[in-house]
């Protein structure tokens, strides 16, 4: 393994760090964390944001600028490529861009892991390989023979490649899309770095069954997500728990929205709600209202008569405005698919219940189906792709 002068004790501290957040709980991860040196997945720099203007724009910070090794070792993500190309390495200042890869949350990453609870001898499929941190860790626990990494972007699958030879690991690395997984081979453990709508048809048949699990993020087109960890038995059928916290990753490519159009007009005639621009800021709320109106688009603007939130949908041509009004909110709507009404419905049932934390739904997985179950506010099926 490689070393930077330093860096053993700043893995140290990082490992007491996750470990003091919860997040880390078990002495195998503990001991990967301490061996896997991060500044090895970073060696052409990160962006760090800078949010002082108008726009966010991105500041490379390279390894050989002084305090770099401490900002590698902050349990901090770091965005490690802009519009699938540019990288810190390249950028002679700062830069405007849409994030592309990362290295994730080192304490989101083994929190992760230690729900993955894999066992000496299983075998592990990645989706999204990154900078290869994470692959490192898993090799790190359980031996490069038993990890297998798919990444869609070769630029990024071959500087992981690079990475994880410079550490001292030789996973199975597929340059691919991690949507269709490994055909013809199984799993006991498959968890993804990236979001999806649904969990792909292809994973579900790659899980060992049974005992197999997939630990994933669940996301919709309104940005809100949920991790959630799903246990398969003899039948293929799986059930499993959403897990707290809030939890994002980029979503996989294919899984994207649409780009949004111009946007409406405000129509339909105007009620008042108890639906508030607060309510619909909450991130389970707003996970809620994702569920009862999966392919629309959430969009937040403002006119002067103050905030407005318009839930888009244009496989049906439906929209629904809820808006400020003075010192309370409205919402109108238009198209056959009532959106308003659906997640004025779900939101007011949710808050009506004492709005229960994410972690109180379950998950249930067939073949066909794929549903979020709730044991007093019922239940959704995920989006057929």
């Amino acid at each position: 393994m490689s070393s930077t002068t330093g860096s053993e004790a700043r893995r140290q501290r990082l490992a007491d760090t996750i470990q003091n957040s919860g997040d880390l709980r078990s002495p195998a991860w503990r001991a990967a964390v301490e061996v896997v040196p991060r500044e090895d997945f970073l060696p052409a720099g990160i962006f760090q944001p800078d949010n002082s203007g108008k726009y966010t724009v991105w500041k490379p910070i390279r390894p050989d600028t002084p305090g770099y090794l401490d900002l590698v070792y902050e349990d901090q993500s770091w965005v490690t490529q802009l519009d699938g190309e540019t990288i810190p390495a390249q950028a002679a200042g700062p830069v405007e861009g849409a994030p592309t890869s990362s290295s994730t949350l080192p304490s989101l990453v083994v929190r992760m892991l230690e729900e993955l609870d894999v066992e000496d001898g299983m075998n592990v499929l990645e989706i999204g390989t990154g900078t290869g941190y994470s692959t490192a860790l898993l090799c790190q626990r359980l031996g490069s023979q038993l990890v297998t990494s798919i990444e869609v972007d070769p630029e990024v699958s071959g500087r992981a490649a690079a990475h994880l030879k410079s550490a001292g690991y030789d996973p199975t690395l597929i340059v691919g899309d991690g949507l269709e997984g490994v055909p013809e081979q199984r799993f006991d453990r498959i968890i993804a770095t990236c979001s999806v709508r649904v969990i792909p048809q292809a994973w579900l048949s790659q899980t060992a069954v049974p005992g197999g699990r997939i630990l994933t993020t669940l996301w919709g087109w309104m940005d809100a997500s949920a991790l959630v960890s799903v246990d398969f038995d003899e039948t293929g059928h799986g059930q499993g728990t959403v897990l707290p916290g809030m939890v994002s990753f980029m979503p996989a490519r294919a899984h994207q929205a649409p780009p949004l159009p111009v946007l409406p007009d405000r129509a339909g005639t105007s009620r008042r709600t108890a639906v508030t621009g607060e309510v619909l800021g909450d991130w389970t709320a707003r996970w809620l209202a994702q569920l009862a109106a999966p392919t629309a688009q959430r969009v937040q603007y403002s006119e002067a008569g103050g905030r407005r939130i318009l839930m888009l949908d244009r496989e049906s041509d439906s929209a629904a405005w809820f808006a400020e009004d003075g010192d309370h909110w409205t919402v109108s709507q238009t198209g056959t698919e009532q959106i308003g009404d659906r997640i004025e419905d779900v939101v007011e049932r949710w808050t009506a219940a004492g709005s229960p934390d994410q972690s109180t739904f379950r998950v249930s997985v067939t073949p066909g189906r794929q549903t979020i179950v709730h044991p007093t506010l019922g239940s959704w099926d995920l989006p057929t792709l």
